[in-house]
């Protein structure tokens, strides 16, 4: 009996090693992702919440969403001139971490502009899309909560800085990023005017 319950414990201990390989969100370590993300708090917060809009939140972000940014930005698949230098050396595993400690944290919750014209529009746009461009709706990918969806790795969207939204979208617009599967947001951005970017992101900002 003692050999057969070994047996099973070494058998079990190699199939979770295993899994671990295949999942590295649930390899993940946050503790280690704290000590890897000290510098991060420069300018994403210490509680994972920018003091500035010109960078985004990561707090409560989706972890399969930071994990393939950073590795994206490290790898070169997207250009974050502010990040130059700062994953450079992250492994695979540091980025996991990294993610995982971020997306513990709390995340933002912010207070839309509440002008009723703007709040419609953002909330029309966002819920529903517009038939008339063809543009469809972010709650669809990112919820009707914006809290993103982690299997697809959809960012959530709730509470972040109407300023890095809308340059994101016009980045996704303009071709200056394409880190995006299938090109989804640069297909999307590109039927946005700038009165939509400004709509949405004023009414993600209050989002939650």
């Amino acid at each position: 009996m003692r050999k057969l319950l070994a047996t099973l414990a070494i058998t079990m201990g190699a199939v979770g090693a295993a899994h671990a390989q295949d999942d590295p969100q649930a390899a993940a370590n946050a503790a280690a992702g704290k000590e890897k993300a000290v510098a991060c708090a420069a300018c994403h917060g210490q509680a994972g919440i920018s003091p500035t809009g010109v960078f985004p939140n990561l707090a409560g972000q989706q972890v399969s969403y930071i994990a393939k940014q950073i590795i994206d930005i490290r790898d070169g698949a997207r250009v974050v001139p502010e990040m130059a230098g700062q994953v450079d050396n992250y492994s695979d595993q540091d980025a996991w971490n990294v993610a995982k400690y971020f997306a513990n944290m709390t995340p933002a919750l912010g207070q839309a502009d509440p002008e009723p014209e703007l709040v419609n529009k953002g909330r029309e746009l966002y819920r529903a899309g517009s038939l008339n461009t063809g543009l469809p709706a972010c709650a669809a990918c990112h919820t009707p909560t914006g809290v993103g969806i982690n299997s697809a790795v959809y960012p959530a969207l709730s509470g972040q800085h109407p300023e890095y939204i809308i340059s994101t979208l016009e980045d996704f617009a303009n071709g200056d990023r394409s880190n995006d599967p299938n090109a989804i947001m640069r297909d999307i951005a590109a039927k946005m005017s700038k009165s939509d970017m400004q709509a949405v992101a004023n009414y993600i900002l209050g989002l939650h």
